[in-house]
């Protein structure tokens, strides 16, 4: 029977879970975790530990399948985040969850954004600190071991050889109970619920060697094996940490929404009174107040005020956003400089961003149902190593040998086989890794040099990644002197176009006493004149503004005016990132379908695809729009990568088979891509492809000389040919042979040059700012 069925069966053997007594005390009210959907049905979600390869998400899953008024239990695998979902007509029972994963052998608490940093970060200190002993450790022992070969083989006298042993066993046993707790809980949760899982064998090894080389050393035996049991610990514990480290990236997503979404709100009463409440009190047709600097708690409509909202959220839109009465807003949209009166049109739980978050989750959930080669190796390794062990026990008992030697050979079995596959994965993803951090690219989840592997779609935002995340200035001549005290009032602006006019004149000091007018611009009094910055209405440029806009109709136009002077219109834009067109030259070039899915304004979409060759774009989309165009793709059968950086790119990047960030993004889009990139260029995008598909093969190369390994080094020491001491040293052997080809993978990743006849012409700077 599989653990999965071993779990199931389990669960349904208890199937009272409403019982009072099935329930811990929890002594909490967890209803707060528990949200209703619009159609009546109950979702909560929960932190589960102990969760270590895709057997354990099905063992979860199907345990809790079971369960009275329970519709679905899905196990996000990248951030052990389960979520559970009732029918409308059962009672939500948080508790009984929490009870049914304890008998399943995990330990659970109901998930709450921001509340698991502290969790996260004692489970790596504590993994960091048992590979340091273990490291520690096995230097020391190996160096004992090595002068115990060597006296075996010339004058060593044995009194000598048993005071090496019992010294290896005073540094080993100590190391090996603290540095293998993390295996040996594992197991002992694993049994406690009637699942075998990786760890078991691993303790079973680690046990069975130690145990042996205590019973040989009690005896004056020849050989001990404690440096073995050290160094297998050593090696495990090193792909422990790295797993670790990915997966604490992996669970930023929900803190860093979390960061977007107010917890409480001002609520504007009938008499024009203030009063400050929690989110869940507001309602539809609620009267809520905006300060600058806060951010909406909820969808609604501006009743009162001017300001600059930041939207990107939506529409990707990387500029403020000048709002007045009758403009829609959304919650998470950050108020720039004016108040609002704002009118609630969609309170919690019904807003975008619960929306947003919605799809996100749900992206994620989909994305870790994919079974990497790490999952499809765990799943063989675990049956064959007990099934190799157990025959090897107890066929040599049937053959007459004595307990001792079928248990030598037994233990012999359990060490020769794991390290070189347990290593085959991590060793080129840690060699992988470094190679494109070189080259300014940032992994940001285990799986992702194997999904870059199968890419063959590359689907592109626009705004901050094709283009520039900073604006610039767009052509034309001005006069300095206008140029510089523009660029002087814009240093008190908080608006992101003024960066452009900061560029452009070079190093400057802000005007003493400028101030912010809401919603309009910026102000300062020089020598008796008032100079202004900002709209052209604030400035009185409309001409100036409106000829700059014929001009240009896709650059957005900051204005200025110094007293009854003449005003100047300054048009800025976002160009393409300098390498654009020859990456997207370079994709198709290597035969990679490349679109353009992005939110923002139709022409200037196409004014991009056009001049990067791109025949595939659409423009205007939201992010249910791009997830379902990413959805479309991967059921015609592409393996789709998603380039973005945007709040609005988030849902889609975690929906992607594989996903690339920009590291100026936001920070929710950062936790939801794969990979990060660095500085200006967009070359990591062909770095990247060319790496996981190098990193991939290695990693199949690893697996096939584990297995091989495998085949030829289990036979002989089940057959007797091979003691613990040189099945320590195969194993050794065999970890050295698959780092040193994972080694391979530190060549050059980026592709070979794009032929000329590929290569476009360098364009022109773009427009558009989203």
């Amino acid at each position: 029977m599989c653990c999965t069925d071993m779990a199931l069966a389990y669960v349904e053997a208890h199937a009272s879970w409403g019982a009072a007594n099935t329930k811990p005390s929890l002594g909490r009210d967890h209803s707060a975790f528990v949200a209703v959907a619009p159609d009546g049905s109950a979702r909560a979600e929960f932190a589960v530990e102990g969760v270590r390869c895709a057997a354990c998400m099905k063992a979860i899953e199907r345990g809790l399948a079971p369960m009275p008024g329970v519709a679905s239990a899905r196990l996000n695998f990248s951030d052990r985040r389960l979520a559970v979902t009732w029918t409308r007509e059962a009672e939500p029972d948080v508790p009984a969850i929490l009870a049914a994963l304890e008998m399943l052998g995990y330990t659970a608490q109901p998930f709450a954004p921001g509340g698991l940093a502290d969790a996260e970060a004692a489970e790596t200190k504590r993994l960091i600190q048992a590979l340091a002993v273990a490291g520690f450790a096995s230097m020391n022992v190996m160096l004992l071991a090595i002068s115990v070969w060597a006296g075996n083989i010339s004058d060593m006298s044995p009194e000598n050889r048993d005071l090496f042993h019992w010294i290896q066993a005073v540094i080993v046993l100590p190391a090996a109970a603290y540095a293998g707790r993390p295996f040996y809980e594992g197991a002992v949760r694993g049994l406690r619920a009637g699942r075998v899982t990786m760890d078991f064998p691993i303790t079973l090894g680690v046990v069975l060697t130690l145990v042996m080389s205590v019973v040989e050393s009690l005896s004056g035996a020849t050989h001990a094996y404690f440096d073995g049991a050290v160094m297998l610990l050593f090696f495990l514990l090193i792909g422990r940490v790295l797993d670790q480290a990915m997966r604490q990236r992996t669970r930023a997503f929900a803190e860093n929404l979390a960061a977007l979404r107010c917890e409480r709100a001002t609520l504007a009463g009938p008499d024009g009174g203030l009063r400050d409440v929690p989110l869940a009190e507001l309602a539809p047709g609620a009267r809520i107040l905006v300060r600058p600097g806060e951010r909406v708690p909820a969808d609604g409509l501006v009743e009162n005020g001017t300001s600059d909202l930041d939207q990107s959220l939506v529409t990707g839109e990387t500029a403020a956003v000048a709002v007045r009465g009758g403009d829609r807003v959304f919650a998470g949209a950050l108020n720039g400089s004016g108040a609002l009166t704002v009118r609630v049109t969609a309170a919690a739980g019904a807003s975008l961003l619960d929306e947003v978050e919605g799809l996100m989750r749900r992206a994620l959930e989909a994305r870790s149902r994919a079974l990497v080669l790490a999952d499809r190796a765990t799943r063989l390794y675990v049956p064959f190593v007990h099934a190799g062990a157990a025959l090897t026990f107890v066929g040599w008992l049937a053959a007459g040998a004595g307990w001792h030697a079928a248990l030598l050979d037994a233990v012999a079995v359990l060490i020769v086989s794991p390290c070189a596959l347990g290593l085959a994965i991590p060793a080129v993803q840690v060699v992988a890794a470094g190679a494109l951090f070189r080259e300014g690219v940032l992994l940001n989840d285990g799986t992702a040099l194997e999904r870059f592997a199968q890419v063959d779609t590359v689907v592109f935002d626009k705004t901050g990644t094709l283009t520039l995340p900073e604006p610039t200035l767009s052509g034309g001549r001005y006069a300095p002197a206008a140029l510089e005290s523009a660029a002087r009032l814009a240093l008190s602006s908080r608006h992101p176009m003024s960066a452009a006019l900061v560029a452009a004149a070079g190093p400057a000091e802000p005007f003493p006493g400028a101030q912010e007018a809401a919603g309009l611009g910026v102000r300062a009094v020089v020598g008796g004149v008032e100079l202004r910055l900002g709209s052209a209405r604030f400035c009185g440029a409309e001409a100036e503004a409106a000829a700059a806009v014929a001009a240009d109709p896709e650059a957005s136009v900051i204005c200025f005016r110094a007293g009854d002077g003449a005003p100047a219109a300054f048009p800025v834009r976002q160009g393409l990132r300098p390498d654009a067109a020859e990456v997207v030259a370079g994709l198709a070039a290597l035969g990679h379908r490349v679109l353009i899915l992005s939110g923002d304004r139709a022409a200037s979409v196409e004014a991009v695809a056009r001049r990067l060759g791109i025949a595939e774009w659409e423009a205007g989309l939201t992010p249910q729009d791009k997830i379902a165009r990413i959805e479309a793709l991967e059921r015609a059968g592409r393996r789709v990568l998603m380039v973005g950086d945007g709040l609005n790119d988030a849902p889609a990047l975690a929906a992607a088979h594989a996903s690339l960030s920009p590291v100026t993004a936001a920070h929710v889009s950062q936790a939801a891509a794969h990979a990060l990139f660095l500085g200006r260029s967009l070359a990591p995008v062909l770095s990247v492809l060319a790496a996981g598909r190098r990193a991939r093969r290695l990693m199949l190369q690893n697996l096939w000389f584990s297995a091989v390994y495998n085949v030829l080094a289990v036979p002989l020491a089940a057959t007797g040919c091979l003691t613990p001491l040189i099945a320590a040293l195969a194993m050794s052997g065999s970890s050295l042979a698959v780092t040193a080809n994972a080694l391979r993978a530190r060549l050059a990743t980026m592709p070979a040059p794009v032929p000329a006849a590929h290569r476009p012409t360098a364009p022109a700077p773009v427009a558009g700012t989203s």
